[in-house]
């Protein structure tokens, strides 16, 4: 087996990011991996973790590397809006909550791009989902949280992105109100959310 059949192996074994350690165990001392870095035969995804590089043939293993790296972040704000059709534009980067408790140097990473956003531990778990991305298993903020984590954050939200995602929201058929107004008086947006909300759906 060549080397380059090997190193598919590994990384594919541990998932599609391999660290360190799994090379090590098939022999390639620290200073090959570096060298194997260099010479482009794998991606350096942040210290210690490894990706094959990128290709056409694998050009969607974004999802992959946040499964693996980020378990226990929750796709948030642009992110969750595009996944759920109330956005159009492909965010150009990985929108993530975190409680504020986590290490933030876990988020020096050269690919895929983060724009995470540091939560209260008592508010980060509300509205937690799971969506099915392209194979990956990612924790996704519901329809009603991402509504009023736009709310939130609406002053540094392009408004054009915003109208369309509260307008997208009010014309979706699998919307709960109840849910939203529940999470909008326990993020502290309630007046905002009901005075807009009420003019939507009420026309």
């Amino acid at each position: 087996m060549s080397d380059i059949e090997q190193i598919r192996n590994i990384i594919e074994e541990a998932g599609g990011i391999a660290r360190t350690a799994d090379f090590n165990a098939f022999g390639y001392r620290n200073s090959v991996v570096s060298d194997m870095c260099k010479r482009g035969l794998i991606d350096r995804v942040r210290s210690g973790y490894y990706s094959l590089p990128q290709t056409e043939e694998n050009n969607n293993r974004e999802e992959y590397i946040i499964e693996r790296l980020f378990p226990d972040g929750i796709v948030c704000m642009d992110s969750a809006l595009f996944y759920y059709n109330y956005s159009d534009k492909t965010p150009l980067e990985w929108h993530i909550a975190f409680p504020r408790t986590v290490t933030r140097s876990r988020f020096d990473i050269a690919y895929p791009r983060i724009r995470y956003y540091m939560t209260q531990p008592h508010i980060f778990p509300l509205g937690k989902s799971y969506g099915d991305w392209n194979g990956a298993q990612l924790l996704i903020y519901d329809r009603e949280r991402t509504i009023c984590d736009c709310f939130r954050h609406r002053a540094g939200m392009d408004r054009e992105v915003f109208i369309k995602a509260i307008n997208a929201y009010a014309a979706d058929e699998k919307k709960n109100v109840a849910n939203l107004s529940h999470y909008a008086k326990e993020l502290r947006v309630y007046k905002m959310v009901t005075e807009l909300m009420e003019v939507l759906l009420n026309g």
